[in-house]
């Protein structure tokens, strides 16, 4: 039998420590952001005799050049030609640093220097397109994501409230499983982005995208499954074993998390082979969405056992627990003789 409460201290200081490497991390790297999270250009070119490899070698020469106090500030370049037309695209994205007026002005810029590179090579080249994406839509999405994560927990934690105040007297008990639950989804959710932030330094290929904050959100349903599953086993021994067996809180606590436990390591374990085997074998574009799934289903199956349910008992262990007791009708009682 798993003896969770007594070695509680070291999942704390793990799960500390990742918490602390993860918030400096995400705030001292550099992010790996994807198109539709970037400050990014478009420009397209008609032309009569270009080749898209001599036009990326151009770009990626003016790329070197284009600074900001010293530092470039083109983070990647993309070169294409537009099918069935004698158009070529040329996709840059910019460092995130830099205040929007000069970004602007950069970006301005870099295309006139690539139109007057590229015309050097071909003087019958024509710009015909040209989007600029700016800092205010990525800032909206982060917004939007920011504000649907906060709303999605406290809803969470309204309704763990209101199901367990059917089961436990006290306002500060009821309180204390909605409290956990924020504090452990917060946990998953900070270690599953430092682990995918700290994959994409090495794996240029897996970047942050919308896909990115979809996972997220879908990693706070799967880590809420496992731990409401752990916490309504905790519920249904408190109500067995509080009075009448007269055991101590760990010991339920304890009991509890040994009965779920191989429900809670197969379910996973499932999900896990299910989500390997896409990442491998499906579409590109789904990988980023299934690598951060697959960080978070780990990590949302450990601390559903190792951080929730502990937290529950260091902050109801000097409480006494009492059970919520219906009262019954009797219609006996009503009358008068």
């Amino acid at each position: 039998m798993l003896k969770i409460i007594k070695n509680r201290k070291l999942y704390y200081y793990i799960s500390w420590a990742f918490t602390i490497l993860a918030l400096l991390f995400i705030f001292t790297f550099k992010l790996n952001l994807w198109i539709d999270m970037t400050w990014w250009t478009q420009t397209e070119y008609t032309y009569s005799k270009l080749d898209v490899e001599q036009v990326r070698l151009s770009v990626e020469e003016i790329k070197k050049w284009s600074t900001f106090s010293g530092v470039e500030i083109i983070n990647n370049i993309d070169v294409y030609k537009v099918t069935w037309e004698n158009k070529i695209a040329v996709v840059a994205w910019f460092d995130s640093s830099v205040n929007d007026t000069e970004l602007e002005n950069l970006k301005v810029d870099f295309k006139n220097k690539v139109l007057k590179k590229l015309k050097e090579v071909d003087s019958t080249v024509l710009e015909t397109l040209y989007i600029s994406i700016w800092k205010s839509f990525w800032d909206y999405i982060k917004n939007t994501a920011i504000s649907t994560m906060i709303i999605t927990v406290l809803w969470i934690a309204i309704y763990l409230a209101r199901a367990f105040s059917w089961i436990l007297t006290g306002w500060s008990i009821i309180l204390s499983f909605s409290s956990i639950v924020i504090l452990s989804l917060f946990h998953d959710v900070i270690v599953a982005v430092w682990f995918y932030v700290f994959t994409s330094n090495f794996l240029p290929d897996f970047k942050i995208d919308t896909l990115f904050v979809t996972a997220l959100l879908t990693i706070l349903w799967y880590s809420i499954n496992d731990t409401i599953v752990v916490f309504d086993r905790i519920r249904a021994n408190l109500k067995l074993y509080s009075k009448k067996h007269k055991k101590d809180l760990d010991e339920i606590i304890d009991l509890s998390i040994n009965e779920t436990f191989a429900r809670s390591l197969y379910t996973s374990f499932t999900v896990i082979i299910v989500l390997i085997a896409i990442l491998f074998f499906w579409p590109e574009t789904i990988k980023w969405f299934v690598l951060t799934m697959l960080y978070g289903t780990l990590i949302g199956t450990y601390s559903s056992i190792f951080i929730a349910s502990p937290l529950l008992y260091d902050f109801n262990k000097w409480k006494a627990i009492e059970l919520y007791e219906k009262k019954e009708y009797n219609a006996d009682d009503k009358i008068v003789v």
